[in-house]
């Protein structure tokens, strides 16, 4: 049996060579990680130094902190997973992260989310990934890298054929990278998820939205598509709709926070007739109303079997939209996720969705309303379950060992790739 590194006394000594003063957070996580069994059975663990851990006191990492630590890890291949998320990482902290992706052939899993890592940063990490082989998971979120940074990820997919889920959400790209994204995507045939929430557009001819149904068309690999955010209206959503009629690989299409109206649920509903794949639907924040959900609820409940979640958030619908979801699912029973919080509940709704919970058709951590009575009269009050209950963060006591009401991509655990 392999006798197991001590990661902490190599810290130290890395600190000494180098001229560092210890992190007191750093040291602690490989203290931690050095009692870990997962090393002696070579099973691989993930290191996470969130810099928003609030269960121990936290001193954030900086660029020559992870200088240090990459120096540690550089040969350690037990290392498959690396939580640098809400620290004070930069450019120069990039250019450290992006010399151990060239080096290191254990790490599967790096999550950079929420440092400022701007464009040459972007450029350096995404030069490293055109000759690294085993990364299959990165997390870029929140660092404003920008139109060229994004530019340098579009390059690197062409070359890449390992990363299979890529994080590049609320990082302020432009319509330029998103098209070439699109494009890349076209031939690369290893990602399975993108998140490309939130970009800064500034037309509203929808180009970005008609480049990724082409891309549509022809990828039959990507599983997991985030579109939040991208000023989408009902002429984006008859393009995505036409492309996935055809495709039959993708199951999670999020629309969240987008212009679509009930006209263009009329183009999903058609969808949902068609495509035999489709599992998971956000449609979060967009302005569907009562009739969108009646279209939703007539084709759930008369011709689709394949869609298992559907979130309906805050889309100003009211009573009778809210009853006809309910009726779909006591038709459906493949459906068993919905979320329709902050929308017009009144008293049918309470009394529809209490009683399918009730009788057991929809389970209590599978929605986002738990119903309670007050002088005879059910309400429905919110619970904190949703599509993207752990996108932003991650329990920070234990792990995430159901996947009830989460889809999104930070749940998915490093040991699944």
């Amino acid at each position: 049996m392999s006798v197991p590194p001590d990661l902490h006394l190599h810290y130290i000594q890395a600190c000494q060579n180098l001229g560092q003063p210890e992190n007191p957070f750093i040291a602690h996580v490989l203290q931690e990680a050095d009692k870990n069994d997962k090393i002696r059975c070579t099973k691989g663990i993930t290191l996470k130094i969130a810099g928003n851990n609030h269960l121990v006191p936290v001193q954030r990492v900086t660029d020559d902190d992870l200088q240090v630590l990459v120096s540690v890890l550089r040969h350690t291949v037990y290392v498959t997973g690396l939580d640098l998320r809400c620290n004070l990482l930069t450019d120069a902290g990039a250019k450290h992260v992006a010399a151990f992706l060239q080096e290191n052939s254990t790490l599967q899993y790096l999550n950079l989310m929420f440092n400022d890592i701007g464009i040459s940063g972007a450029e350096l990490i995404a030069r490293a990934l055109h000759r690294n082989k085993t990364l299959a998971y990165l997390r870029m979120t929140g660092n404003k890298i920008g139109n060229k940074g994004g530019m340098f990820f579009a390059s690197m997919l062409q070359i890449n054929s390992t990363l299979e889920k890529l994080d590049l959400g609320d990082c302020d790209m432009g319509m330029q990278c998103l098209i070439a994204i699109a494009t890349a995507l076209t031939q690369n045939k290893s990602v399975k998820a993108i998140n490309l929430n939130r970009p800064l557009l500034y037309s509203q001819e929808e180009e970005t939205t008609v480049h990724v149904a082409l891309m549509l068309k022809n990828n039959s690999s990507l599983v997991e598509l985030h579109l939040c955010k991208h000023e989408m209206k009902n002429f984006g959503v008859e393009r995505l709709c036409e492309a996935l009629c055809d495709n039959s690989s993708l199951r999670y299409l999020d629309l969240s926070c987008n212009k679509i109206t009930c006209d263009g649920v009329k183009f999903l509903v058609e969808l949902l007739k068609r495509n035999q794949t489709l599992e998971i639907l956000d449609l979060n924040a967009n302005r569907i109303e009562d009739d969108g959900a009646i279209y939703l609820s007539e084709a759930l409940a008369l011709n689709n079997r394949t869609l298992q979640a559907l979130s309906v958030v805050s889309n100003n619908i009211s009573g009778k939209g809210l009853v006809a979801l309910s009726d779909a699912m006591r038709t459906n029973t493949e459906l068993s996720y919905i979320y329709i919080w902050g929308n017009k509940f009144d008293e049918a709704t309470c009394a529809a969705f209490s009683e399918l919970i009730q009788m057991g058709r929809l389970k209590p951590n599978c929605t986002d309303v738990e119903p309670y009575e007050v002088d005879g009269q059910v309400h429905l009050a919110e619970l904190s379950h949703g599509l993207k209950k752990h996108y932003y963060y991650t329990p920070s006591c234990g792990e995430v060992t159901k996947k009830d009401a989460n889809a999104s991509l930070a749940i998915v655990a490093v040991s699944e790739h």
